[in-house]
C-alpha cells in the first residue's frame, strides 16, 4: 500500500517514484522505475525496503 509520495523523476524514457507506504502493517520504502515507449509502460522495476524504527537506524539520513 502507498501512502505518501516523496518524489517522482523522468529523464527522456524513464520516471522514477520514490514513496513510503506499509506492507503487512510494517512501514516500508517504495522505488519504482518505469520506461515508456509509445505513451505505454514497456518495462518495470522495484525495490520495497524495510523502513527501521527510529531507534533501529544507524544513521539519520533516513531513505529519502
Amino acid at each position: 500500500k502507498l501512502d505518501k509520495i516523496h518524489k517522482v523523476l523522468g529523464k527522456g524514457s524513464f520516471v522514477m517514484l520514490m514513496g513510503e507506504g506499509s506492507l503487512n502493517g510494517k512501514p516500508i520504502a517504495i522505488y519504482d522505475m518505469f520506461r515508456v515507449e509509445n505513451g505505454k509502460l514497456a518495462e518495470h522495476w522495484d525495490v520495497i525496503a524495510d523502513i527501521p524504527a527510529p531507534g533501529e537506524r544507524k544513521n539519520t539520513n533516513g531513505k529519502f
